[in-house]
């Protein structure tokens, strides 16, 4: 069997990454496919999920798979004692991809040098999260026209926050400039300020959030504070409403700034930013299900060409 892994983004070139983004734009015009049917996909989520796991659900159903796996550990035999090995080898007996999310930084990378099967990482413990990874570029693209040349702002949680240590990595092809705003506590570690550094990436350090800092964003992406993340419950109340961001402060935004949120969200982002013409989280939300469409495809082998010329397309009315 055809087998390609999709742990980290890491590894992926600048093609590699353009070329997804074309996969991604394929299946945004035509969703509805049958070119994996008899194709079965697992989804193992050891952690809770919402979007990432039904967008992965929703993308092999689409395209014509059927879908087993379990969104709840306890509700499998993890609850008996049996191993990661274990689980991955059996579910590998019964499904031709499997996607995973797992609490255990590289537990995917793990289960990808054992399976006889394509491994999708869907989040491994506060590490990567490639596959929201390739959503958030196809929405930068997507709203920006371009991934060259932006200046990002990162917001919020990113000492603990998997999908920003993931974009960083990933944008390292394409000359950005990075602000990072966060508190102390929750600061982008050192290990990512020293990866900037060593790919020539600029950055700078912020700890507070208004107007005037915020003023030449091209992407603002905010991250809520994860209290999963936290062993001291204290720390994590003293810091969860350090930054809300709210439609009084967009007042010299950029007119092409979108705000992105890897979702869900607590208390980061007023209500009222929702009615702004920069809100695009819901959007982004939505690029998810093209962006694992792709990701699911390539892992399994099947080309930008063959999707291209795909003639299992399901013609659908447009929306309202």
């Amino acid at each position: 069997m055809y087998k390609r892994n999709f742990v980290t983004i890491a590894n992926l070139s600048k093609e590699k990454i353009l070329y997804m983004i074309e996969l991604a734009k394929e299946f945004e015009k035509h969703p509805n496919r049958e070119i994996l049917k008899g194709k079965v996909v697992a989804t193992l989520f050891y952690e809770p999920s919402t979007r990432t796991r039904l967008s992965f659900e929703t993308a092999a159903n689409r395209l014509g798979a059927r879908v087993i796996g379990f969104s709840d550990a306890k509700a499998s035999s993890v609850s008996k004692g049996e191993t990661l090995k274990d689980t991955i080898l059996m579910v590998a007996n019964y499904a031709d991809v499997i996607a995973m999310r797992h609490y255990i930084e590289g537990a995917a990378q793990y289960a990808s040098e054992i399976s006889p099967v394509p491994i999708i990482n869907a989040g491994d413990g506060a590490h990567q999260h490639p596959s929201q990874c390739m959503l958030d570029l196809y929405t930068i693209y997507q709203t920006q026209g371009t991934l060259e040349n932006l200046n990002i702002y990162l917001v919020g949680d990113l000492k603990y926050g998997r999908t920003v240590h993931s974009l960083l990595m990933a944008m390292r092809h394409f000359n950005p400039t990075f602000h990072f705003i966060a508190p102390t506590e929750l600061s982008m570690p050192n290990e990512y300020k020293m990866y900037c550094n060593e790919k020539g990436i600029r950055f700078e350090e912020h700890t507070t959030l208004s107007e005037d800092i915020i003023a030449d964003a091209d992407i603002i992406y905010m991250t809520r504070v994860q209290k999963e993340r936290f062993s001291d419950l204290m720390e994590y109340e003293r810091v969860k409403n350090t930054y809300v961001l709210k439609a009084s402060m967009l007042g010299k935004a950029k007119a092409n700034m979108k705000i992105l949120h890897p979702l869900p969200r607590v208390n980061e982002i007023a209500y009222d930013v929702d009615e702004t013409p920069q809100a695009y989280y819901i959007q982004q939300a939505r690029n998810g299900l093209y962006a694992r469409e792709a990701i699911i495809c390539d892992v399994l082998g099947i080309s930008l060409d063959e999707v291209r010329n795909d003639p299992t397309i399901i013609q659908q009315p447009q929306r309202q």
